[in-house]
């Protein structure tokens, strides 16, 4: 039996080069699912991302599923893309060994925990406070740094990585620290200023988009007072679940996490296509 995909429709296609278009996976002509695929709406066409892939439950266990992504793939470099992305629900666990097995890698996953309902306190002498207007700046330069640099270990060039960090920066904190909805903070231990939290509200969460304690001041436990404070900032602003992303790599957050209840909900996987 031949498995192949089947347009359901013409390609779509953008003044700026975006392409998508939505395929049926057939069985020597017999439809047995579909996919999706978008040129990236960030990272621009040279960047494929597979929106949805779904075999019947009758043909399941077939190696469907791989041929349709093989196939994708294929689509994917007719289109000119040098590099293939996917997004995994947490639960899908036969999706995320078929990303395995046909060479994806793991960039990032997004995980969220209930809120508790008493706050913790935090150790002596650690306190927190909102940050203040001269502190910004520079705190937005190293932002923007180490968000590229994320990026650029994990698959995406220098150019991609500086154009989503000015583009998520400037969506995310239009108006600076006076953004509403949004909270920066400093964390200090007995007045020295050791980390800094930025946090803000995404649907029904609260979301942490940034926790980092300085590098002279690791390894003390201030990574988990900062979550300690993003969590308090949660249920003052009304939320019942907080949420965030961590890189692939990052096992001392990844640890870090898990120990405070952090499940994971969602994981982002890439694949050069070489």
């Amino acid at each position: 039996m031949t498995t192949t995909l089947r347009p359901t429709g013409p390609l779509q296609q953008s003044a700026d080069g975006g392409k998508a278009r939505t395929y049926d996976v057939c069985v020597n002509s017999r439809p047995v699912g579909s996919i999706a695929l978008a040129t990236h709406e960030v990272f621009g066409p040279r960047v494929c991302r597979v929106g949805d892939l779904r075999i019947a439950e009758p043909d399941r266990g077939r190696g469907r599923g791989t041929v349709a992504a093989l196939a994708a793939e294929e689509v994917a470099r007719g289109w000119g893309c040098t590099r293939i992305e996917a997004t995994v629900p947490a639960d899908a666990t036969a999706a995320l060994r078929l990303g395995t097995a046909l060479g994806y890698v793991e960039r990032n996953r997004v995980l969220r925990k209930p809120l508790p309902a008493d706050a913790l306190a935090l150790p002596d002498g650690v306190e927190w406070r909102p940050m203040a207007e001269d502190e910004y700046e520079p705190w937005l330069a190293h932002e923007e740094d180490g968000y590229v640099q994320d990026w650029t270990e994990r698959g995406v060039s220098e150019a991609e990585a500086r154009a989503k960090a000015r583009a998520d920066h400037a969506r995310l904190l239009p108006q600076g620290l006076a953004t509403p909805d949004s909270w920066v903070s400093v964390l200090t231990h007995h007045g020295v200023r050791v980390g800094t939290l930025w946090v803000a509200l995404e649907g029904e969460d609260i979301f942490v988009y940034k926790v980092e304690v300085a590098e002279a001041h690791r390894g003390r436990g201030h990574g988990r007072s900062l979550m300690l404070v993003a969590e308090t900032q949660g249920r003052a602003a009304g939320r019942d679940h907080i949420g965030l992303n961590v890189f692939a790599g990052n096992t001392p957050a990844l640890r870090l996490y898990e120990s405070m209840g952090y499940e994971p909900v969602s994981y982002y996987l890439y694949k050069p296509l070489i």
